[in-house]
């Protein structure tokens, strides 16, 4: 694999789990999300994503309540969805955002789009909501009529793929997934809690490539896995744990 297009291509050929949660009727499959990874790419060209634009990506429930805190995943993984999507096009993802938003997309939680300040020439892709503001597109609903094709585009290993302590190219993601997996014996059996925010490229990698890479299925919510992702300091029921802040990418 070079790119992180290559690992989504090759997710379009499993049938397992790749998310779960408590309260979701069903599995999201491999084939489903990649599939709807690529229907995010094309969407996000109708918005000017293109190669070498930035997209701010907020992650959080869908429908966010008192306490809840960006960063750190509801039961649906629509903002890692997103963060995969703005990649196949070639677009620089900031999963950490400040609250003036200089990008040519931003993907946030509807009832959180208030609490940032977009460029003028930003796009606001909201989900959960709906928004009541009809600017905003609503990822959910255009995301369910757009082009099932792999987006087009040309993508390089060194190209930037993320933003944070420094840029981090496709290469360098791919690598740092590789590692995990090896380091901590993935595989399509093992089961992952996300319990870390994903604001980081430690906590992408740990919490959704390296999964991807081996197979694994990622939990989210509160059941118990054979593998956690969680911040340093924070007491988890995993035996083993994986410290997004230990990677090195």
């Amino acid at each position: 694999m070079q790119v992180l297009g290559d690992l989504v291509a090759d997710g379009r050929g499993r049938d397992g789990p790749l998310f779960t949660a408590p309260e979701r009727t069903a599995p999201y499959s491999y084939r489903d999300f990649c599939t709807n990874a690529w229907k995010g790419g094309n969407l996000m060209r109708h918005y000017g994503v293109r190669k070498g634009t930035r997209v701010a990506v907020v992650a959080g429930p869908k429908n966010p309540v008192d306490g809840d805190e960006p960063g750190y995943l509801g039961t649906a993984p629509d903002p890692l969805l997103a963060v995969l999507a703005a990649t196949l096009d070639g677009a620089i993802v900031d999963v950490d955002p400040p609250g003036a938003v200089d990008a040519t997309a931003l993907v946030a939680p509807a009832a959180w789009l208030d609490r940032y300040e977009l460029g003028p020439g930003t796009k606001a892709l909201a989900y959960g909501g709906p928004s009541d503001d009809p600017t905003v597109a609503q990822f959910e609903r255009e995301l369910w009529s757009e082009n099932p094709l792999q987006p087009p585009g040309d993508v390089a290993p060194d190209d930037p793929a993320l933003a944070g302590e420094r840029t981090y190219t496709h290469g360098d993601l791919l690598a740092a997934s590789e590692r995990v997996v090896a380091e901590n014996d993935l595989s399509d059996e093992t089961t992952v809690a996300l319990r870390a925010p994903v604001t980081t490229a430690g906590a992408i990698v740990a919490g959704l490539l390296a999964p991807m890479q081996a197979g694994a299925t990622v939990l989210l919510g509160d059941d118990d896995a054979d593998v956690a992702v969680a911040p340093e300091g924070v007491d988890v029921p995993e035996e083993r744990v994986i410290r997004p802040s230990d990677i090195s990418v």
